[in-house]
């Protein structure tokens, strides 16, 4: 099943969409990070007067180590927004875009979007799901393969990985419009509060915003068709 010319089919597409997608976020974002806004507010700024302009007051704002370049994220666990060094600390429009996207997803929080709620339950199911799915039902088939287990048990053992699996693309496909919804609150927010003041930067804005979507696009896509085919390979070991 390594060399299945029915996976490379299934999933190559996918994979090359991820690719591209990874490859156009790290363009805009190294692109726009070179461009800085006129108001001149750092990313860290920028974030501190939307969190207040909305009201919210119980969001610490915190600096990435300096190996941590984009990993800007909003833990709801500890309610904290954290922002890579670049972000931080430039007044770029790449820094303005990712911290305002990460407000996006403290305003959800104080507001109980659904579907942040939803994900953010979802998350210890889903860190077993992933950790155990592949292993499983790699594991059903090279047991099968070798006498080790009879097909009936392989394939109640592959199923147990589908299943798993399976809360990794619930996973994916409920980031969506987590991701998305927070990209345009951002966007209305940064335009209609003045920290964006020219086309310049509202495109530049949007590129950044768009390119980082379509990273979640492609995951849950790869994640889709992957799943897909495991189930036609349970499909023809029964």
């Amino acid at each position: 099943m390594f060399f299945d010319p029915l996976y490379i089919i299934m999933i190559l597409p996918a994979m090359l969409l991820a690719l591209w997608a990874q490859g156009k976020v790290k363009y805009n974002l190294n692109k726009f990070a070179g461009a800085p806004t006129q108001r001149g507010m750092t990313g860290a700024q920028v974030a501190a007067k939307m969190l207040a302009d909305q009201g919210i007051r119980d969001v610490t704002i915190e600096r990435l180590p300096e190996n941590q370049k984009w990993a800007d994220h909003y833990d709801p666990k500890h309610k904290a927004i954290r922002l890579s060094p670049p972000v931080y600390d430039q007044t770029s429009i790449t820094a303005v875009a990712v911290a305002a996207h990460e407000v996006g997803h403290a305003i959800q929080h104080s507001e109980a979007y659904v579907p942040l709620a939803f994900r953010s339950g979802m998350f210890p199911v889903v860190r077993i799901g992933s950790g155990l799915a592949i292993p499983l039902i790699i594991a059903s088939i090279l047991l099968q393969a070798f006498a080790f287990i009879t097909p009936e048990i392989a394939h109640i053992i592959m199923m147990a990985g589908i299943i798993m699996f399976t809360t990794v693309v619930a996973f994916q496909l409920v980031t969506l419009p987590v991701e998305f919804n927070a990209s345009t609150r951002a966007r209305e927010i940064l335009e209609t509060s003045g920290f964006i003041v020219n086309d310049e930067e509202v495109r530049g804005t949007k590129k950044v915003l768009s390119a980082a979507a379509m990273t979640y696009v492609a995951a849950a896509a790869t994640a889709i068709m992957q799943l897909i085919y495991w189930i036609m390979v349970a499909s023809r070991s029964r």
